[in-house]
Formats: C-alpha cells, structure tokens, sequence
C-alpha cells in the first residue's frame, strides 16, 4: 500500500542503489565475519578440507624449488665429467608427482569454494527473499527500496565471491610467503636476508601506494554513485526538464561531477595501475641481488650453482603473495561491510507470528460491516496521525474518505488492511477484531485499485487472475466484459495469452482496467479504491469510474479520492482533517452544511478566471 506521509522518519543507510565500494570498512570488523562464520556453520568441515587443502598444494609447490636446486647441482657436477641421467631422472619424476598432486589439491580446493560459495549464496538470497515476506511495511516506508535491492544482489554477492576467492587466496598467500622465506633461510641465511632486504624496499613502496590510492578509490565510488544518480534523476524528469529549459543547468551539472570522476578514477587507475610494474621491479631487483650476493658466495665455496638457481624461483614465490594479501585484505574488509548490511536485514523486527490464531473468517460469510472503534494510530510516539477516529460502515455501503494531503485517508485504509497495528482501539469486521484473525485472512477480505497500477511479465490472463488458482476463463472473460477491455484484448496478437512485457503498449488507463478486471475476480466482499483515476485523463477516468462502478456492486467499498465529483454517489463520505473526522454524511447532506467539505468541493469548481 502507497503511503502519502511525510512525517515518517526514513533511514536508507546508502540511498537509492546503495552498494560497497571496494575497501569499504565496516562499523565492526570481528562482528559481521563471525555472524557469517556462524551462518556457513554446516559448510565449516568442508571448507577446513577446502583450507587444507589449498596448505598442502602450496606446500608441495614450495618444496619444488629445492628440488629444483638439487637437478642444477647434478648437470654442474656432471659437465666436467659424466651426467646422472638416472638420479636427474628420478628427481624430475618426483618433482612430476608433486605438481600434479599441487595441481590435484587447488583444483579439488577450487570446486570445493565454488560449490559451498554458491549455496551460501543461495541459502541467503532465501533468507532474504522470505524475511521481505515477514517485515512490517513500516520498513520499507523508513527504507529505500534501492537499498534492500541492493543487500539481495551487490552485497551477497561480494559476500560470494570474497567465500569463493579472497579466503582461498588468503590462506595459499600466507603459507607461500612464509613457507618460501622457512626454506630461503633453511638454504642459505646470507642469501635469505638479502632477498629479504631488496623485497622490503619494494613492499615499503607497495604499502605507501596503497594507503594513498585508497582514497581515491573511495571518492571514485562516491562519484560513480552521484552521476548514477544524476543520470536517473534528469532521465525519470526527461519531459519537465526539457518543457523547462533546464538541459543547460542538466549539462553544467553532468559536466562537474564527470570531471571529478575523472580526476579520481584516473588517480585510482594510475595508483593500481602501479602496483603490478612495482611487483616486476620487486621480482627483477630481488634476482639481480640474488645473481650478485650468489655468485660472491659461490666464488668463495658457500654454496653451490643451484642454490643461486632455486633463490630465483623462490623470490618470486616471496614477492607475488604480497599483491595477493594486500587485496585479500581490501576484500575481507568490504565482506565484512556487506555482511554486517546483509545480517541487519536479517535481524530486522519481523512481524509477529500469527499460527496460534485460529479465528477465520470466510469471504463467502463476511456480508461487509466494519466499524472502527476510537482508533488512535500515528507513524511515530511522538505524533499522532489518526486521533480517537471512530466510524460504522454497513455491508454493501459505498464509503468515500475525502480531506487535504496528510490528513491520514491512506493511513486509515494501512490500518484496515493490517499493513500498519493501531496504537490503540479496534477495527471491527462483521463483529470480529482484525486482530484476532491473521493478516493473511484480512487479505483475502479485500481487492484492492491502487493509483500505481502493477502488471508483472506474463500473459493477460495471468496478471488478471494473479495468485488465484480457482478462476476460470469464462469468469476472466466476464470480467473484462463488464469492465469493457475484452474487445481490446482480442486485438492483441494472441489475445488473452499476450505476454505484456516491454514491447506491449498500453495505456495508463487499460493497466488500470486490467488491475480492475483483477480486483473482480477476487470476489472479495471488500473493496479499496485507493485514487484509481487520479493519474488519468477525463474521458479515461469515465470509462474507469463506470468499470468501478461495475466492480462495486454487492461490496463495502472503501474509496480515497483528490477528485470530489467521483464520489458524488457515495453512501457515506468521512471528512478528515488532521486525523480527525470532522463531518461525514452524503455529498447533498455535507453541502448544506456548508462546512470544510464545501470548501473543498466548491475549491474544485471555481472560475479560475
């Protein structure tokens, strides 16, 4: 249900779309990483195997260079005099075994992350997916709905692919890192503490790069979202724009924000675009010192050619997982962030469960007597919209509530509906509170004419009898019948099986016959016209009001309405004013009185000249 307040109090924590920018750090590091720990609980024995794994991989890789070392020493030792074909031989199987089993274990360990990623992904977009189903509409009226979009897609996705990627990388870079620099010392400590020497001059370099990109990288996001949003705004008010004249202010403003895209995205880029020159000058600075310090200990008898050749290998396998970790560490950041914004959600307050209610009311025995009794209701404690309001409405009347914008009409028809619980007071429907029976059975109560009418992709016929499954096509027909849309239908290519997507054109006013047409087959003994022709022509809103008219009949039907002359024939019209009705009565009754409602019916008519 639309909502037309505009004292509710609204939080969106990102906006429209909000997403996490690359580095974005959390409220709380530990926090967010050990409620999604606890959450892929039943995958932890398979991802500890995944982990294991991906150690004894890079330990296998590790050990290569050393062997490597050992088959240099071999053709050395053999080129003066006769090469151990048969010892290089057995050494160079044995190195075979160790890269394939290497290969055999990442592998296993990549299927393994890829399939648990996947299900955890899965599992939470269902989480997701069925707590929107249990949440009060309050939040979505305080929330952006960019934003709740935003935690179904963007951030379980960083969440996926920080499980699939980041851990794994984590863990092989460490062991590698500290498993190469256990061996370059178990080798040679002199040659060990050079590498390590020329490394860290890189690594000091690669850090100060780091710290000042980030900002950039920061403010690039920012950007990207203020042109997103730039670009949204002036497409959605394309036609007030131009009717305005505003495409130059449009243009100066497109202009300000591109350039200073531009200016932090080429400063992000070329601070990334560093890092991997950085990384190759780290590797060739650490091999020209390991060939220097190398070949002097060689010369003096430390060690043999082959050490020098195995240092080689492993100062690429030091220097490579620095860049590994450094963005392992930025990922494990924004996950945290996307986590803690995944994990609000789902601890947001859900409504209350309803299954010990047994009460239930019946469409077919529900005649259509409601009466509110001293409701008293308002968004916050502090301001109350709907103040001591009482009505009685008998079954098949035609009830229209009328008065200024914030006057609480839609507000009213929230409580009727169960979508928002009254502070105080009772709704009453033929003699039951709507409380003591589930909002579910409230639901199936109503039908309901919104002014933003909604068709989803699918057939004619299935946006008419949506989430009904005992409708048949001749009651389909008869309501298209009688809401005079059935010869425009059987103009359309397939008639009541055109699917209507993006390449359907129809009227503002035939989505609203349709989602009238909807309504009828319902055959709900309540009925909600929520301004159904307020977004319509005049001659569109007489064809819509004779097709309401239709739908009416044999209903208690709750009608909001700006236009006064559509509810004329109202059985009943409450006039609200700042929560409170302050006259009600037939439209000839309310007239007479020459009071607040004759105000407003006359403010319509007058001679504007």
């Amino acid at each position: 249900m639309r909502n037309t307040q505009t004292n509710k109090p609204r939080k969106g924590p990102g906006g429209p779309g909000h997403m996490v920018a690359p580095g974005e750090k959390p409220k709380s590091f530990k926090k967010p990483w050990g409620k999604l720990i606890a959450y892929c609980k039943p995958y932890l024995p398979a991802i500890l195997l995944a982990l294991v794994l991906a150690v004894v991989g890079t330990v296998f890789t590790i050990i290569g260079p050393n062997k490597l070392s050992e088959i240099t020493d071999k053709i050395m030792a053999g080129i003066s005099g006769e090469i151990d074909i048969t010892a290089i031989g057995k050494i160079g199987l044995f190195l075979a075994i160790l890269y394939g089993l290497s290969f055999i274990f990442n592998y296993t360990q990549s299927f393994i992350m890829a399939t648990i990623t996947q299900r955890v992904s899965k599992s939470l977009r269902t989480d997701i997916s069925n707590k929107i189903d249990r949440l009060p509409l309050k939040y979505f009226d305080s929330t952006t709905h960019g934003d709740v979009l935003s935690r179904v897609t963007n951030d379980v996705d960083m969440i996926g692919q920080s499980l699939n990627q980041s851990i794994g990388s984590l863990v092989t870079a460490v062991v590698m890192f500290f498993g190469s620099l256990i061996m370059m010392f178990y080798i040679n400590v002199t040659m060990a503490l050079s590498a390590i020497a020329a490394t860290f001059i890189g690594f000091v370099l690669m850090s100060f790069i780091i710290s000042k990109s980030r900002k950039y990288f920061i403010r690039q996001q920012q950007d990207l979202g203020r042109m997103n949003g730039h670009i949204e705004e002036i497409y959605s008010g394309h036609d007030v724009m131009k009717v305005y004249n505003g495409e130059q202010a449009a243009k100066q403003e497109f202009n300000a924000i591109n350039e200073s895209l531009f200016n932090s995205a080429w400063r992000a880029q070329f601070m990334s675009g560093m890092m991997m020159p950085l990384m190759i000058f780290i590797g060739n600075l650490g091999y020209v010192v390991v060939c220097v310090v190398g070949a002097a200990l060689t010369m003096k008898g430390s060690i043999t050619f082959g050490v020098i050749v195995s240092f080689m290998v492993y100062i690429r396998l030091f220097t490579q997982p620095l860049s590994q970790l450094a963005q392992a560490a930025t990922s494990l950041q924004s996950t945290a962030a996307a986590s803690e914004r995944v994990f609000e959600f789902l601890n947001e307050a859900e409504l209350e469960d309803e299954s010990e209610k047994k009460t239930i009311l019946e469409a077919k025995d529900v005649e259509g007597n409601v009466e509110f009794k001293n409701v008293k209701f308002g968004y916050t404690k502090e301001k109350l919209i709907i103040k001591d309001f009482s009505a009685q409405i008998k079954a098949g009347q035609k009830v229209a509530i009328v008065g200024p914008t914030g006057a609480g009409k839609t507000t009213l028809v929230n409580l009727l509906m169960r979508f928002y619980e009254v502070d105080s007071g009772e709704i009453m429907i033929e003699g039951v509170p709507n409380k003591s029976i589930t909002r579910k059975n409230v639901h199936d109560l109503f039908c309901m004419v919104l002014q933003d009418t909604w068709l989803f992709e699918g057939s004619v016929k299935e946006n008419i009898i949506y989430n009904k499954d005992d409708v048949t096509d001749a009651e389909v027909t008869a309501a298209c019948k009688a809401v005079g849309l059935d010869h425009f239908i059987k103009t359309l290519p397939k008639g009541y099986d055109t699917v209507l997507n993006d390449n359907t054109s129809l009227s503002v006013g035939q989505k609203q016959l349709i989602t009238i047409a909807r309504a009828m087959v319902k055959k709900a003994p309540l009925l909600i016209l929520d301004e159904a022709t307020s977004s319509v022509d005049t001659r569109t809103e007489a064809l819509i009001q004779q097709a309401m008219d239709k739908l009416m009949v044999g209903k208690t039907s709750f009608v909001i309405a700006h236009r006064l002359s559509t509810i004329k024939n109202a059985d009943l019209i409450l006039v609200m004013k700042d929560g409170d009705i302050i006259e009600s009565g037939n439209h000839e009754e309310l007239l007479a009185e020459k009071g607040f409602y004759a105000d407003l019916y006359n403010s319509q008519f007058e001679d504007a000249s």
